[in-house]
């Protein structure tokens, strides 16, 4: 099994079962070709730039859904952990406006861009898994986003074909890769193994998987979007100058 594989999650638990459960549509999305082009630097700025505005404002959608993890947090426990999760969010959000601004996109520009059909569709939907369910549905619905930025990061470290050295998108990839990231990562799929047991995953199994394969499709379509807008881009480019 490789690193990324036994890296999330316990052998048996319901992360794993999961992630299993929708191979093809996991393996589109964490290695996607978007991701190939940070691994190698070869991903062109354009589809980065729109997916850092997006990212801005997937985060604040994301601080909601922590926001109604504590309305269904099944003990004052994870009411303080999901409390302590939204105030990181939001300082998040405050860093990634810097981040955005040493790639040449200043904040009024990120604040006046509209969410796009991609961000729109994945947010509402983990926040719609949220409301009908319980907990465990929504993290569930949580869990492709937190666990599976880990894993893409685990994934480039491992591709042979990876630029180390000059790698513009080198911050990035450190981001993920950090052992406080991958801790954090690796406690959500405890918990989704945690509350599989306390909250019959067994018997919700089917429910749950199309839950988590649907958030491993909108998150494949999230990256897609960066690389339609770099292709949109070249192509207004040579309309332009032929």
């Amino acid at each position: 099994m490789a690193s990324w594989e036994e890296g999330f999650g316990r052998e048996g638990g319901l992360f794993r079962r999961l992630r299993e459960a929708c191979a093809a549509d996991w393996q589109a999305y964490t290695w996607h070709p978007f991701v190939h082009g940070i691994s190698r630097g070869t991903l062109p700025l354009p589809a980065f730039r729109r997916y850092l505005i997006q990212d801005y404002l997937f985060l604040i959608h994301f601080a909601r859904a922590k926001a109604l993890a504590v309305f269904k947090a099944e003990s004052i426990e994870a009411m303080r952990d999901k409390t302590a999760a939204i105030a990181a969010i939001l300082s998040e959000t405050l860093m990634h406006l810097k981040y955005c601004e040493g790639w040449g996109i200043p904040e009024a520009e990120v604040r006046a861009t509209p969410e796009s059909a991609e961000t729109v569709s994945y947010t509402r939907y983990v926040i719609d898994r949220g409301l009908a369910g319980d907990i465990l549905d929504l993290e569930v619905a949580l869990a492709p986003c937190t666990v599976g930025y880990g894993e893409v990061a685990l994934r480039i470290l491992a591709d042979p074909r990876r630029r180390a050295e000059g790698n513009a998108y080198q911050s990035w990839i450190d981001t993920y890769a950090d052992p406080g990231y991958q801790a954090m990562a690796k406690a959500a799929a405890a918990r989704i193994d945690a509350l599989g047991e306390s909250h019959g995953g067994h018997a919700r199994f089917a429910s749950l998987s199309a839950t988590f394969s649907e958030a491993a499709r909108l998150e494949a379509r999230f990256w897609q979007q960066g690389l339609d807008a770099a292709a949109g881009h070249m192509a207004a480019y040579v309309k332009i100058h032929i």
